[in-house]
């Protein structure tokens, strides 16, 4: 008696790939906003280290180039920097903008990044 299993299982097989197929598209998509994020993040975070050496308005143009070399929305270039003098002296650097990604499939996603970073003074 042999077991021939020539052709079964297929579809097990095909459904797989389709799955790997559609994380790899989904990825490609939604990987490159966040690393967009990511870097304008350390930007933020190395302003908000060395906010003891440089004037608010050179942050905030440093910050606004940074956003327009990455492809950010305009709205990510409406950056607030907020300075406490209290015990403990602080800096806050934040901003929010709205990156769309269009998916054949799904439509389109919003995603909603909120970038902020704070260091002692």
């Amino acid at each position: 008696m042999t077991n021939n299993r020539a052709g079964r299982g297929g579809l097990g097989c095909l459904a797989s790939i389709v799955l790997l197929v559609l994380i790899g598209y989904l990825g490609t998509q939604f990987i490159p906003p966040y690393m967009r994020y990511e870097q304008f993040l350390d930007s933020m975070r190395s302003n908000a280290r060395f906010a003891t050496t440089m004037a608010d308005s050179t942050m905030r143009n440093q910050l606004i180039a940074q956003a327009d070399t990455l492809g950010l929305p305009v709205e990510a270039k409406h950056i607030v920097i907020r300075r406490k003098h209290g015990p403990p002296a602080t800096i806050s650097i934040s901003s929010q903008y709205i990156e769309i990604v269009k998916l054949p499939i799904f439509g389109i996603k919003l995603l909603h990044y909120k970038p902020s970073a704070e260091a002692p003074l």
